[in-house]
């Protein structure tokens, strides 16, 4: 008895299909630890860095709770 399996969901974006460009534009001072922490893991520390992400879920989940300390380039 074998059961055909079925058959895998394509992946909506594929990985390193598009990147994310993140710049910190204000400071996290004066913010709640959890908006800090998410700056941390978004890979900023201090006003004016950048860094380049994969164009992911978990980090438009990221992006959309800082809104007003980053700026946000496609490319």
């Amino acid at each position: 008895m074998s059961a055909a399996k079925p058959a895998a969901k394509p992946a909506a974006k594929s990985a390193g299909k598009g990147t994310v460009t993140v710049r910190q534009t204000r400071s996290a001072i004066g913010n709640k630890p959890k908006t800090r922490g998410t700056l941390r893991a978004l890979g900023l520390r201090k006003i004016g860095d950048i860094n380049v992400l994969p164009d992911r879920p978990e980090i438009r989940g990221m992006i959309a709770r800082v809104p007003h300390l980053i700026e946000v380039t496609e490319n």
